[in-house]
């Protein structure tokens, strides 16, 4: 079966990639993770009413004119227990996180002070009613949602969950990833060189390619092209959450990944895509365990784990942005295409004169290693636009660091 578009390859791979059951982590190891349920506050944020700033806290009805002075009636600091309450007509002195004396309304800068040899403190401003205080709950209240289910974890998020005392989280499961490569010309790093041998570059890129995915990464012992052997490995592959075959899936007589997979009874979706590089993609399942056979040239072999398996990924993961989200970039360079298929283009982007600017690599070959690296975006040319002249805009998207998007970038691509 021939895809015509990724849009229509995407709408059939991704209803196999649900999310994964929810597991507890520590909170040490949520990062990037995805919230699986509410995570409600199990305190008041702040705890307690609070200075925001070094002063004195005072009642404002107290300060009566600028310039006027109060008695200092003892301090209240971070960390002390609570400070005796405050007496009528009087300040006291306070710290920036110290909880507010009761009676006090106010906080009044140090800056706006002078402290006068008696002892008083004289205002050099006049504060209005709750200055510089943070009310208790005033962020988040006691049983409230703090984070919803489906947020994906970042620093700030892991810090309120540490500041409610969660010291695990339940997010949902990170799909472990089989990466098998299948080839006789394959060796690994140090095995000394052989005639017509490759370095088996695709399991180290799609391995990285996996992790910063979040996702669990399992490289498979390469298979040579002998069916029984590639049978093997597919079986053993089949024990992930998910497969990702390399090579072997086009229509030569040693492309033999095809096949393997039918006779470990899996159920091909589709073989081809409508994409440069990349178009010998295929997708098929077997027992639930999605499998996506990438090419085995390294661009398209990266470039399809970009367009397919990264947003697959993330819904496994309970993402709801799924998605690079596309934007407009000038180009820098003239490039001819040809009409058929949509073409990736690797660029490195700059921000000149208040626009993006798109240089293209120099190679653009599906076998080009250099052309992945140093690069930040791929820039999506259409499938029936031929000519790009320098200065023309196309639609660009970031490579692997988002931001992402729920919307799919292919549907109103035409691609």
């Amino acid at each position: 079966m021939v895809v015509k578009s990724i849009h229509e390859a995407l709408e059939l791979m991704l209803p196999s990639f649900c999310p994964l059951p929810a597991q507890p982590v520590p909170l040490a190891e949520a990062l990037g993770r995805v919230l699986a349920a509410d995570a409600v506050a199990r305190f008041d944020l702040p705890e307690f009413d609070n200075s925001a700033m070094d002063g004195y806290a005072l009642r404002a009805a107290d300060a009566t004119a600028v310039g006027c002075r109060l008695p200092v009636h003892g301090e209240a600091r971070a960390g002390a227990p609570a400070p005796a309450p405050l007496p009528p007509g009087h300040a006291m002195r306070i710290f920036t996180g110290a909880p507010l004396p009761a009676g006090a309304d106010s906080v009044v800068m140090q800056e706006d002070t002078v402290r006068a040899a008696d002892g008083s403190v004289q205002l050099q401003a006049l504060p209005r009613t709750g200055a510089h205080v943070r009310p208790q709950a005033s962020d988040l209240r006691h049983g409230s949602v703090a984070l919803r289910a489906g947020t994906a974890l970042g620093p700030g998020e892991l810090g309120l969950l540490a500041s409610q005392d969660y010291g695990s989280v339940s997010v949902f499961r990170a799909p472990r990833v089989a990466i098998l490569c299948t080839g006789d010309e394959l060796r690994e790093l140090g095995e000394p060189p052989r005639p017509g041998s490759l370095i088996n570059s695709n399991a180290h890129a799609l391995r990285a390619a996996v992790q910063q995915c979040g996702a669990v990464p399992w490289v498979l012992p390469r298979a040579p092209d002998v069916l029984a052997d590639v049978l093997a490995s597919v079986r053993l592959g089949l024990q992930a959450d998910v497969l990702l075959t390399v090579g072997g899936v086009s229509v030569g007589d040693y492309d033999l990944v095809g096949r393997a997979l039918l006779d470990a009874g899996a159920q091909v979706a589709f073989h081809k895509v409508a994409m440069k590089p990349g178009k010998p993609l295929m997708f098929a399942s077997a027992g639930g365990v999605p499998i996506v056979g990438l090419p085995g040239n390294p661009v398209s072999a990266l470039l399809g784990f970009e367009v397919f398996v990264r947003p697959a990924l993330r819904c496994m993961q309970g993402h709801a942005a799924l998605f690079p989200q596309p934007f407009t970039v000038e180009l820098q360079t003239r490039y001819e295409h040809k009409v058929g298929r949509t073409e990736l283009a690797r660029a490195s982007l700059a921000w000149e004169g208040e626009r993006w600017v798109a240089r293209l690599h120099a190679r653009q070959g599906s076998g080009s290693v250099p052309s992945m690296a140093c690069v930040d975006a791929l820039l999506v040319l259409p499938a029936d636009r031929e000519h790009f002249e320098l200065g023309c805009r196309v639609q660009a998207l970031r490579l692997g660091s988002g931001p992402y998007s729920a919307d799919s970038p292919w549907a109103d691509a035409g691609a």
